[in-house]
């Protein structure tokens, strides 16, 4: 592979690509995918063209597509998604470093990482995902990997286009965009509106289980010849009638699209803004500066039954009570309905050099970066009646219910890639992390008494190296080590020490008519740690702050392979990827009740993807996505603990994709999901068996201007 491609790779992984005055180009991390195929370590890109191809709308089916990566789904439409990669499990996203344009976009990463709030990936152009070694220049989260959401950018003229999509359940989405230039300046206007009344019927209710998606985003730049200026105004809103209530395994095999009358009234509401100024300039052709300021802002109000795992699991078991609670035909007093009430800020200023030293290339910088959480959550009390829901009292918050929780971190990083030869790259990176976390909560309501505080304060340095080396023009063999960390969050004791692990990996890549890479990887954790949520409930029951799960180890092997075939005058694309995970605790913990080899919750055993295409030179083009996820232990253990109810059920699904151009600027399509109406227990969290989504079809047309 040539000398040039392997130091273009590298630039982009050192994110120099953002960095020259001449572009308006959002801030990618991995680049274009001849790019990918060259780094110092393992990266994915889900281009415009496969967003596209597939009409898509959930980062879940996407990201299904990517080696390495894990998908524990909950409400059939990646509203709120739970991604894991590599040794970082998938409780809601928390062990990931999630970025928009290069912005840490969790809620709040440091104190409250878990993604309540996700951008809406209609309108992304692309998604990245990055691993390895080379993930040190991202951060807080540095285990697994990073996944970087790269939305539509200033275009190079003045250009529009409108995307239109219609189906089953009242589904709808609308993604309209425009923006030009004049001279030195450019704008972009877009909005993503999306809706749909769900899947699921609910008893005695004429209520939806759908959702509604405003999403609204502007772009203005400015640039000469050596620097550059971006501007990005961001805000969005959701209703979705979704809840945590579940279904017994009896229910859900007598119809998986069920939902108990108890959660009629469940109702997520939340809103978005965030800002942010990107300011880019050329100090001489060799030395190049980025400048981000960034403030985010998310509110979010999740009213919702608590408690209803216990009827759940008690119908499990036989108790005929508790199943006819769940039915409706028993009266039940003191339901209580939580307003999971929060309201997130995050805000920081980053600074970044990139240096051109020949056969070095350097990037060198820091974060300074606060973030808060703010949880103030009533109860209202029902009593279920004839098999209607009674308000008869609230509960003022208190304790865990009321309470604040800020992080304030500075971070350093320094990368050297230096290519040593033509065929050898080596790239060395150090990355620093000092974080200082607090939670004050409170016995009353009112905030009036003192209350008790806790907190933590840790700092870690992240060394790591990794190197690719090209055999000859077609084979390249590439290795890394580097040190992972993952914050405690803001309710950290003083006494506990953040997640750290020990990540490997090595492998080969070929590339002629075919693409194939083969990566093995080796996580070894000292101290793996479980992030507790209401919606992810740690294996200890809790569902806030951390579980220290112990010594554990997480390897496995990741393959994929591309090519396009051209029999005759037809092309056929295709795409291949399997990723087996060993994930295991490595070390007795009789305190905890944990043994050797027992399994680790939320990674499956075996991933596989294909998409495979038929493209046509009249502009008709056919595609499949085929996709299965292996089960999941919902909790520590469950290959050893002998419970049915601690994992979740194996899945493959097909979706297909029929496209017809009708001239050079507009398409139609007919999009089925899930075509062979295969539903399964995707989870069992938090609350009871979920499905995912059944066979929807739809149609679409898209229109570029």
């Amino acid at each position: 592979m040539k000398r040039t491609v392997m130091v273009a790779a590298v630039a982009a992984a050192l994110q120099v690509s953002i960095a020259g005055a001449q572009s308006l180009e959002e801030i990618t991390i991995v680049g274009d995918r001849e790019q990918v195929r060259n780094l110092p370590g393992s990266a994915a890109l889900v281009d415009s063209e496969q967003i596209r191809i597939e009409a898509a709308n959930d980062i879940n089916q996407l990201l299904k597509t990517v080696p390495g990566v894990y998908i524990q789904e909950e409400d059939g439409y990646g509203l709120r998604p739970n991604i894991g990669i590599r040794g970082a499990t998938s409780e809601r996203a928390s062990k990931i470093t999630l970025l928009e344009d290069g912005v840490m976009i969790a809620p709040a990463p440091y104190s409250n990482p878990a993604a309540y709030y996700f951008p809406t990936t209609l309108r992304m152009s692309s998604v990245e995902v990055l691993k390895g070694a080379p993930l040190l220049r991202y951060g807080p989260q540095t285990t697994g990997g990073v996944v970087n959401m790269v939305s539509t950018p200033i275009p190079q003229e003045s250009a529009g286009s409108l995307k239109l999509r219609a189906g089953e359940n009242s589904e709808g989405d609308l993604l309209a965009s425009y923006g030009a230039r004049a001279g030195d300046f450019g704008f972009l206007l877009e909005t993503a509106q999306r809706r749909s009344d769900g899947f699921k019927d609910i008893d005695r209710s004429g209520r939806d289980s759908g959702y509604e998606i405003a999403d609204y985003v502007l772009k203005l730049g400015w640039e000469t010849e050596q620097q550059s200026l971006l501007f990005k105004a961001q805000y969005s809103e959701e209703t979705s009638d979704e809840t945590y209530l579940g279904l017994t395994d009896a229910d859900f095999a007598r119809d998986e699209n069920r939902r108990y009358g108890l959660s009629s009234i469940d109702e997520m509401d939340n809103d978005h803004q965030g800002y942010n100024l990107t300011y880019r300039l050329a100090l001489s052709e060799q030395v190049k500066a980025t400048a981000i300021a960034y403030h985010n802002e998310f509110a979010r109000n999740w009213f919702k039954l608590g408690g209803g795992a216990d009827l759940v699991n008690a119908a499990n078991a036989g108790d005929t009570f508790a199943q006819g609670v769940l039915d409706g035909t028993e009266d039940f007093a003191g339901l209580s309905y939580k307003h999971n009430n929060r309201e997130y800020e995050s805000r920081g200023v980053e600074l970044n050099f990139d240096l051109d030293l020949g056969a070095h290339q350097l990037a060198i910088g820091g974060r300074s970066h606060r973030d808060e959480m703010e949880r103030y959550q009533p109860q209202d009390i029902y009593d279920q009646i004839d098999g209607e829901l009674v308000l008869v009292g609230e509960i003022q918050p208190v304790g865990s219910d009321n309470r604040f929780e800020k992080a304030e971190a500075l971070s350093f990083w320094a990368i050297d890639s230096w290519q040593a030869t033509s065929a050898l790259n080596v790239s060395l990176a150090l990355r620093y992390e000092d974080v200082e976390s607090q939670r004050r909560q409170y016995s009353d309501p009112d905030r009036l008494a003192a209350p008790s505080v806790r907190g933590n304060d840790s700092s870690e340095w992240l060394p790591g190296a990794s190197l690719v080396y090209d055999l000859n023009p077609n084979w390249q063999l590439l290795a890394g080590v580097h040190r992972g960390f993952s914050p405690l969050g803001g309710g950290a004791a003083a006494n506990e020490d953040p997640e750290t692990s020990v990540n490997w990996e090595a492998g080969l890549r070929y590339e002629s008519s075919w693409f194939v890479e083969a990566i093995g990887f080796y996580s070894d954790f000292d101290n793996k740690a479980e992030n507790c949520s209401n919606a992810s409930p740690c294996s200890n029951g809790e569902t806030s702050g951390s579980f220290v799960t112990g010594e554990a180890v997480i390897q496995g092997l990741e393959l994929q392979a591309g090519t396009v075939f051209t029999p005759g005058s037809l092309s056929v694309p295709l795409d291949l990827m399997y990723t087996y995970t060993d994930a295991t605790i490595s070390e007795d913990n009789s305190a905890l009740g944990f043994s050797d080899g027992d399994r680790l919750a939320s990674v499956p055993e075996n991933t596989f993807s294909l998409r495979l295409g038929l493209e046509t030179q009249v502009g008709w083009n056919n595609y499949a996505v085929v996709k299965y996820v292996d089960e999941l232990c919902m909790n520590i253990g469950c290959n050893n603990d002998g419970d049915a109810f601690n994992r979740s059920e194996d899945l493959w699904v097909v979706d297909a994709v029929s496209r017809y151009a009708l001239n050079d600027s507009m398409t139609a399509y007919l999009r089925v999901e899930n075509l062979f109406d295969e539903q399964a227990i995707v989870s069992r969290l938090p609350d009871g068996a979920r499905p995912n989504k059944p066979r929807t079809a739809s149609v679409g047309f898209e229109w570029n201007f």
